[in-house]
């Protein structure tokens, strides 16, 4: 897959530098499907119906500062798969979310963009949950999340409903040691978030100082990895019922919370992660059609080894798309039955 930028320039939206593509595969280059049997849309999974909305927010100040590429060449990354989608001529799995997929993209180039960073990230998110969109929120350090977080709880919203993110991220980021910053970081924004937060379930964290009763003022529950190398199974249960019951899921992924063995393109990585196929085991346990999107944040591809990390979250993201449109009724219903 290329590096190089290929996405041009587009409007201005606001006073903040924003592009705009229309990444949906137009209609007239699908062939059409073998069969023309039309269907109530009431017949078909409502994960089916709605559209995805891909934004790629590669904000990195206060953080990891080489994870605004990332982000950066994951929107490269993902636009070539799309477009390598349209220029398919056989039938393949890609079809199903054909059609479904709006991509959005901020800039960071000067530092008028990064004016009012937080509320032009929210309008961008509210309007996507109020519209019941799917949303890939693909930041550049975790900081870029905190819109997310924000926003999920917000009282302005129409239609507020209890939200759990499932937070994948080897740092509890609350962090108020000797050693770290009051101000906003990437590692304490969680003390700065505006509002109440959702219902924070982290899982694979290396935190040995935090005590738990502190912990727990911000976090529902925490599975660290050490936990999770002894016997994963008590938190994929709990994930799986706390996913259950909410009435909006978020999957939050931090790229550090894997082994640098399996996931080299970090900037801060720590020993005992969790392989991606551990990952995989708790995106299951926490799937239904009450799943709303999926953030990363944390890579960075200077530090990635012949573009493993990139191929891993490409493969990521269009896993979640099939997931997403692909047998949504058979998925939702494997869901129920686990």
């Amino acid at each position: 897959m290329t590096r190089e930028r290929r996405v041009k320039k587009g409007n201005k939206q606001d006073g903040k530098s924003f592009r705009i593509s229309s990444a949906s595969h137009p209609s007239s280059l699908i062939p059409r499907p073998l069969s023309s049997v039309s269907h109530s849309s009431s017949l078909i999974p409502r994960s089916s119906r709605t559209k995805t909305t891909a934004v790629f927010f590669p904000f990195d100040l206060f953080g990891s500062g080489g994870a605004g590429a990332g982000a950066q060449l994951l929107a490269d990354a993902f636009q070539e798969m799309l477009a390598d989608n349209r220029r398919e001529k056989v039938a393949t799995r890609a079809r199903a979310y054909a059609g479904k997929v709006r991509f959005q993209e901020f800039t960071f180039e000067t530092m008028d963009d990064y004016r009012d960073w937080r509320s032009q990230a929210r309008k961008v998110i509210r309007q996507a949950l109020e519209r019941g969109d799917f949303l890939l929120w693909i930041a550049g350090n975790h900081l870029g999340v905190l819109p997310l977080y924000e926003e999920l709880t917000s009282r302005e919203r129409k239609r507020p409903e209890e939200s759990v993110v499932v937070q994948f991220d080897a740092h509890l980021d609350i962090y108020n040691l000797a050693d770290c910053t009051k101000e906003l970081s990437h590692g304490n924004f969680l003390l700065h978030a505006d509002g109440p937060l959702p219902g924070l379930i982290n899982v694979g964290h290396r935190e040995l100082l935090l005590r738990p009763e502190y912990v727990s003022k911000y976090y529902r529950q925490t599975f660290s990895a050490a936990d999770l190398a002894v016997n994963p199974e008590p938190a994929l249960a709990a994930v799986r019922e706390a996913a259950g019951r909410a009435g909006r899921v978020f999957l939050d992924l931090d790229c550090d919370v894997f082994d640098p063995a399996y996931f080299p393109g970090m900037a801060h990585p720590l020993p005992f992660g969790i392989s991606p196929q551990l990952f995989l085991r708790f995106l299951d346990a926490a799937w239904s059609d009450n799943v709303a999107g999926l953030a990363i944040s944390e890579f960075e591809p200077n530090r990635d080894q012949n573009d493993r990390s990139l191929a891993t979250l490409i493969w990521l993201i269009e896993y979640v798309l099939l997931r997403r449109y692909e047998c949504g009724e058979r998925g939702s219903a494997g869901a129920r039955e686990r």
